[in-house]
């Protein structure tokens, strides 16, 4: 299964999310190929760098892109929206695909803690759908909102 995780800059929600379902995917054993962009090209914030590290994931070597640049961007079979501008722009993927969102905070010039509490939800989410996936499922958006909000 493709994975894509959509986000406005893809600097530190989608970049952060790909790393969880990388790491979740491998840890389950589950065949998933995960990729993320943003609607704009900018570069992975520092912070979304520095809170991953605290929970041993490495974003050493992640770098904003666009869809475009994504490998075979019109061949996903799920398109994950973390933001609420991302998802705006989203209607107009063309490729058959299921869509699913839940918007998570921009952290952006927030204190490092509102970094960790937007990680720990995305983690949650990532963990919620690989296991969901790994048993032939897609959650609907409410589900992994739930997931995502239950500390």
């Amino acid at each position: 299964m493709r994975l894509l995780v959509l986000c406005t800059h893809n600097s530190a929600r989608s970049q952060m999310a790909e790393a969880w379902l990388k790491h979740h995917a491998r840890a389950l054993g589950v065949d998933l190929e995960v990729h993320s962009a943003g609607t704009e090209k900018t570069y992975v914030k520092e912070e979304a760098k520095r809170v991953m590290a605290e929970v041993g994931l490495d974003l050493t070597g992640h770098f904003s892109k666009t869809l475009l640049e994504v490998p075979d961007p019109w061949n996903f079979d799920l398109v994950l929206t973390v933001c609420d501008q991302a998802k705006e722009a989203c209607p107009a993927y063309p490729a058959e695909t299921q869509k699913r969102h839940v918007s998570f905070p921009d952290p952006t010039g927030r204190p490092l803690e509102e970094w960790r509490r937007v990680r720990d939800a995305l983690g949650r989410l990532s963990l919620y759908l690989v296991e969901s996936l790994k048993k032939g499922e897609i959650p609907s958006d409410e589900a992994l909102r739930r997931i995502a909000e239950n500390a």
